[in-house]
């Protein structure tokens, strides 16, 4: 069984910077690709970044401020958020696509979610 653990969420100031990670550990599996998505209150859940090989993917509101990466070795995506704004207040959850090595079944898998809040 694989898990994923985040970590990294807070609060700050408007302008501020935090860094999000999320780590993938568990039964042998392929990791294809990493991402982001987030939730503000009162709102369904968006896509913020994703990264899978080379290629980095953002949500528009978020280019210039986010840098999505990843460490293989570790099989830790991050998510380095700068110039935070108010609107980008909410839970923020890591998204994996693996094979399971044991099954070779792909899943995706969901983290717990991260709260980060962006005070005005």
């Amino acid at each position: 069984q694989v898990r994923l653990v985040e970590s990294g969420g807070g609060s700050v100031a408007a302008g501020g910077s935090l860094r999000l990670s999320c780590t993938a550990s568990g039964s042998p599996f392929s990791n294809n690709a990493m991402a982001w998505y987030r939730r503000a209150p009162g709102k369904q859940r968006e896509f913020v970044a994703r990264i899978s090989g080379g290629r980095r993917t953002y949500r528009e509101s978020v280019k210039g401020r986010f840098t999505i990466s990843r460490d293989g070795a570790k099989n830790t995506v991050y998510l380095q958020m700068n110039s935070l704004k108010p609107e980008d207040t909410g839970d923020y959850y890591c998204n994996v696509l693996i094979t399971d090595h044991t099954t070779l079944k792909n899943l995706e898998l969901w983290g717990q979610g991260t709260l980060v809040t962006v005070s005005s």
